[in-house]
């Protein structure tokens, strides 16, 4: 599997990043063979959050067996520096490690949230000491809506994050407000050499009232390897500036993940896109987001 460099963490980070959120509902034998799929396709960056339910309790049995051979983050939520430290400490419990690689302040989607992680008490103060001791190696920032590029700009402006992960995806990218900002947001990457990651690669349209939710994923993602190989490849032979995608929420979508990362190198980002214009009913997700 290609491999970028991470920003000026240096690490050699897959460009496709275990999504761990698709750990969260799932039991330990399920968890461990999604875990090894991963691992047996060259994935070595994995991502998970105190938020994602089980999921840091799934990956917690796995760690003295791979702690070393992989870039380990995790998410806090919480927006004081009481509770974020508090919950920085559970993690690293139940992921039953001493440190992990990256700390990220989870789902920042709005300046209110943006000011209450970074003020005065907030929970970034929290994550700045947990480096100072020596618990996380680096400090990142998240987020999930249409504004996320924008928010995410103003909080490197406010505090250097070694790392941003943020949505992108062809259907995004044509929104003219939405690219702006995330062309903005690249910009600003660019000047302090953090890394830039990305989710909602594959999301294909909110769930439709009625509609049975056949994944565990909140939006409802693509499922054909026609339009996953799209999607991949136009992201990745496009966008050289991402150091790597998040794999969707749902252990069943690994696997042809894999393959378009493997499958993508011949086609062109313009090929892909006609791919994807295929699609009737591809929307932005950030329409109705139940979390």
């Amino acid at each position: 599997m290609e491999t970028r460099r991470l920003g000026r963490l240096e690490h050699e980070s897959s460009v496709l990043i275990y999504g761990a959120a698709s750990l969260g509902g799932v039991d330990q034998d399920r968890a461990d063979a999604s875990i090894q799929e991963a691992l047996d396709a060259g994935i070595n960056h994995f991502d998970v959050a105190a938020d994602y339910g089980d999921a840091e309790l799934r990956l917690g049995p796995r760690m003295p067996e791979i702690r070393d051979r992989i870039f380990l983050a995790t998410k806090t939520g919480r927006r004081t520096f009481e509770e974020a430290w508090s919950e920085i400490n559970r993690s690293l419990e139940r992921l039953q490690t001493d440190h992990v690689d990256l700390i990220q302040m989870h789902a920042v989607c709005d300046l209110e949230n943006l000011d209450l992680v970074t003020g005065k008490g907030g929970s970034l103060e929290a994550a700045i000491r947990a480096k100072d001791e020596g618990m996380v190696r680096a400090i990142g920032i998240t987020g999930h809506t249409a504004q996320a590029p924008s928010v995410h700009t103003e909080g490197l402006r406010r505090f250097d994050f070694d790392s941003v992960l943020t949505p992108l995806n062809y259907r995004l990218s044509t929104d003219p407000q939405y690219a702006a900002d995330y062309a903005a947001l690249v910009e600003a990457i660019k000047a302090s050499d953090a890394a830039l990651m990305t989710i909602k690669m594959i999301a294909r349209r909110n769930w439709r009232e009625g509609e049975e939710k056949s994944y565990s994923t909140w939006y409802r993602p693509f499922d054909e390897q026609r339009y996953i190989t799209a999607a991949t490849a136009w992201l990745l032979n496009g966008h050289p500036e991402i150091t790597g995608l998040a794999t969707a929420g749902e252990t069943r979508l690994l696997q042809q993940m894999i393959v378009a990362e493997r499958e993508r190198a011949d086609l062109t980002p313009e090929a892909a896109a006609s791919i994807l214009d295929e699609v009737k009913d591809y929307t932005s997700p950030f329409v109705d987001i139940p979390i």
